[in-house]
């Protein structure tokens, strides 16, 4: 960063990067941000608190609101909700029912409940009555199905490029960066940089990535020379791959592990690659459940550190 001209350096590494460290254009934002499954998204009031709050002088305490799903949570719809939803309302209900376009904000979450929309809009309490600008969209429609979810949610990603707006520069500016940069560009580490990575040991890799990637969608992977780090703000796994086995370094104190089955190995005082106290092996498929039981205590150790 250049101390003297910090903004303009940030936004200049930003738009630097490139492969999966990169900013993502609009479109990208857009497209992730209505499909997103915002209900289990960590920072979820964040994200509902800056859309409502937006250019607004009167802000909303809306730690003091719930969350509210517009087509109900409930697998059993009631038959109003199934006609509007129309016949395939089970896989719609699947789809959209965590996502930006289904999710709004109350203090009546109990009395909405599941009745059927144009109750839920009407009723004292109701979307119509509602002093926040989430809902104004709500009061003129007359039914909710798939097309006024997605319409939201297009609109609320439309608000959000405004409130997180993609980094600008001019040409000249950024041209001087970049030479920078390429002076002094890092060396970049690949799958191909772990020949051990083939065969069964590639399959049993990319099964376990899946798994530690579907933990939170902060999670990143990232290359390095001699081990493969997962991370959010840090690393909480570290894998080295080796020939009949993932050895996997978890960036906690050894102490602080809960491992019924003993299989972590304490390395606080082993010379090692990665980070953490404690390492265990996964060797087959059939040892991934018990691994990320693991695993997941090293995130959730990070994540609540955040």
């Amino acid at each position: 960063m250049n101390k003297e001209n910090y903004l303009e350096s940030v936004f200049a590494t930003f738009l630097l990067k490139d492969s999966y460290k990169r900013f993502p254009s609009d479109e990208e934002f857009v497209r992730e941000l209505t499909i997103k499954d915002v209900y289990n998204f960590r920072n979820r009031y964040y994200l509902l608190r800056k859309l409502e709050n937006f250019n607004r002088k009167e802000i909303v305490d809306i730690e003091a609101y719930t969350i509210e799903h517009i087509m109900p949570q409930n697998k059993n719809l009631l038959p109003e909700w199934r006609h509007d939803l129309g016949a395939n309302w089970e896989e719609l209900q699947k789809t959209y029912l965590h996502t930006l376009g289904n999710l709004t904000l109350t203090r009546y979450n109990s009395e909405l409940s599941d009745r059927p929309f144009k109750a839920k809009r009407d009723m004292e309490g109701g979307f119509a009555n509602s002093p926040l600008r989430l809902n104004k969209g709500l009061v003129k429609l007359e039914a909710w199905n798939e097309d006024e979810i997605t319409k939201r949610a297009r609109s609320l990603a439309d608000q959000a490029l405004q409130v997180w707006q993609f980094p600008q520069l001019p040409e000249d500016v950024s041209s001087k960066y970049s030479k920078k940069e390429s002076d002094n560009e890092a060396v970049t580490y690949t799958l191909a940089d772990h020949p051990e990575l083939q065969g069964e040991m590639l399959a049993l890799f990319e099964e376990l990535s899946k798994r530690i990637y579907n933990l939170d969608s902060a999670v990143r992977m990232e290359f390095k020379k001699l081990y493969i780090a997962f991370k959010t703000t840090t690393n909480f796994v570290d894998i080295v791959p080796q020939k009949s086995r993932l050895r996997l370094s978890l960036n906690m104190a050894f102490n602080e592990i809960l491992d019924p089955h003993g299989i972590c190995k304490d390395v606080s005082n082993v010379g090692r690659w990665g980070n953490g106290d404690v390492e265990i092996g996964v060797s087959s498929a059939d040892e991934i459940d018990y691994a990320m039981f693991l695993i997941k205590q090293s995130f959730e150790k990070h994540r609540d550190e955040e």
